[in-house]
């Protein structure tokens, strides 16, 4: 359920929120806290693919992590979302980060994943409602990333098998198959969609 607030939470108080309950955590989102369900078996192996690919191809430049929540601007206000994953070069890194809290900075890259079986059932009709994003409203999550400074946004859409790629600076561009993505933000990397599905071990007519 959301955590209704009688005003809207500030950064501060909504990291001082107790913890949520089972595999349940909170976004801040327009000044209330707006759950996130961890990801089921399907996400959370592909998740794990597109993480052992990007630290095989850039090890030791950079730090990436899965569910980390980072503190951004959204429309003039705070907005501490959760992608996927998130990859921060070691450039960026400031020096006195916790790492067991928040990411205090823009990363230079987020990572968000739509499934092609929507919500699990075990999952509540309200949680649904706000755990999950349409790929329309994922472009417009994209958009809310890069106008906060994050470099670069990529979209996995597992029904479709792609990864769309947002810029600040130009139009997205969308790969799939044997297309190889790579991105001169990112030396090194480099891999396909057909190569994060072979990893994750997901059939091509898996959804």
């Amino acid at each position: 359920m959301i955590l209704q607030a009688k005003n809207q939470l500030t950064l501060q108080e909504f990291l001082n929120l107790p913890p949520g309950e089972g595999d349940i955590t909170y976004e801040l989102v327009d000044g209330q806290a707006i759950p996130k369900i961890s990801p089921k078996k399907f996400h959370s192996k592909l998740t794990r693919a597109l993480l052992n690919l990007i630290e095989q191809c850039c090890e030791g430049k950079e730090e990436v992590y899965p569910e980390l929540a980072v503190a951004l601007t959204r429309r003039g206000r705070d907005w501490v979302p959760i992608p996927d994953i998130l990859y921060i070069s070691n450039k960026r890194l400031p020096p006195d980060w916790d790492q067991e809290g928040v990411c205090s900075v823009p990363p230079d890259l987020v990572i968000e994943i739509i499934s092609p079986f929507g919500i699990e059932s075990s999952q509540s009709a309200e949680t649904a409602k706000t755990a999950t994003l349409s790929p329309g409203q994922m472009t417009a999550k994209a958009k809310d990333y890069l106008d906060a400074k994050v470099l670069r946004v990529w979209v996995l859409d597992s029904k479709a098998r792609s990864i769309t790629v947002f810029y600040p600076d130009a139009a997205p561009q969308t790969y799939m198959g044997e297309e190889l993505l790579t991105d001169s933000l990112f030396e090194g990397l480099e891999f396909t969609v057909d190569q994060v599905f072979q990893k994750a071990k997901i059939p091509l007519d898996a959804g």
